[in-house]
């Protein structure tokens, strides 16, 4: 792996932990392609990762609902936490749709997945915050970048997507996921909108191409104890830091797959 001052997302694979993470996902992922229902149903096991990712996504952003509530509800407009619900599902919709955009314009996807959180073409809809608005992401208390500091690091993040590089798929993602949540670039859904850029990083690099591995699952199942530990870890900066926020974000698509996994057999045994 290079880890040439010109790629520095492929420089963070020697971190401490990185790399086994790295290489454990890898093998949790080829497991549960290599199950064979996924030969068979991979679109029905597609569409549940996709509902159980944005039932964990919700769920970190304050609207903690089961699982079968989410299936069954059909009104997501009643209250905040229906409406985070809906935006989580709409995300996760959409993110699919996105695939071919984001290593040309990452920043044109990021826009569209806050209008699509948001579902209403609001003034401050679908770009960065300016100078005097306030950001609504309870979740993260870290200190707020500037408007300008915002717009800096996202053209910076956005290059090294256009760029590509050798950096593993795990690397790339939660890079993404961690730069969005310090950042909070929109005015809301900041932390859906990094889930789901997650997501769109490890389906659109080849890692999970059939979008079965929902590291949003893994992400609640951790907890927010252990989610914003783990994510200040990667504001400190420290080598340490980042490697174990990179590692967190590895063992939330592990647990994505044993979901997928139990999703598997649960059609095997006709019971799902």
């Amino acid at each position: 792996m290079s880890t040439h001052a010109s790629d520095p997302l492929a420089a963070l694979g020697s971190l401490p932990g990185v790399a086994d993470a790295v290489d454990s996902v890898r093998k949790a992922v080829d497991r549960v392609y290599g199950h064979r229902v996924m030969r068979r149903r991979s679109t029905e096991i597609s569409s549940e990762a996709a509902l159980r990712g944005a039932r964990g996504s919700a769920a970190l952003s304050g609207a903690d609902w089961a699982l079968e509530e989410v299936r069954r509800r059909t009104d997501f407009g009643s209250d905040a936490e229906a409406r985070t619900v809906g935006a989580a599902l709409r995300l996760g919709a959409e993110a699919g749709q996105l695939l071919s955009i984001w290593r040309q314009s990452p920043l044109r996807v990021l826009a569209r997945l806050h209008l699509v959180a948001a579902g209403d073409p609001g003034e401050s809809v679908g770009r960065p915050r300016l100078d005097g608005e306030t950001v609504d992401e309870p979740l993260v208390e870290a200190p707020l970048p500037t408007p300008a500091e915002v717009a800096g690091r996202l053209d910076g993040l956005a290059e090294l997507i256009v760029a590509g590089g050798e950096a593993p798929a795990l690397v790339t993602a939660a890079v993404v996921h961690g730069e969005l949540l310090a950042l909070r670039p929109f005015t809301t859904h900041n932390g859906l909108v990094a889930r789901a850029a997650e997501r769109i990083v490890l389906v659109g690099s080849g890692l999970d191409p059939k979008a079965i591995c929902p590291a949003e699952v893994g992400h609640a199942e951790q907890g927010r104890a252990a989610y914003l530990a783990a994510f200040e870890g990667y504001l400190s900066g420290t080598p340490e830091g980042v490697g174990g926020w990179i590692a967190h974000c590895g063992r939330s698509v592990e647990l994505g797959v044993r979901e997928s996994t139990a999703v598997c057999e649960a059609l095997q045994r006709g019971a799902a």
